[in-house]
């Protein structure tokens, strides 16, 4: 399982998937989520805009798992 550090009190799921590089740019976030598999805190999850916040745990199929973390 991967840390992924955060500065503010959120990161939404579609700057995730690029801050992890599952996706390369924000434009492919959408297309990425309709056809991979993404769960948060063992829920099936869908939306880019969704709020991640310290101690949510994200499984991206393909990717593996990832635990979000605020720093400072």
């Amino acid at each position: 399982m991967r840390t992924v550090p955060i500065h503010t009190d959120y990161i939404t799921l579609g700057q995730f998937l690029k801050l992890t590089d599952c996706i390369d740019s924000g434009g492919q976030a959408k297309p990425f989520l309709q056809e991979t598999a993404i769960q948060v805190n063992g829920e099936a999850e869908n939306r880019r805009g969704r709020k991640l916040v310290d101690g949510d745990l994200v499984q991206v199929d393909g990717f593996g798992e990832f635990r979000i973390a605020r720093q400072g």
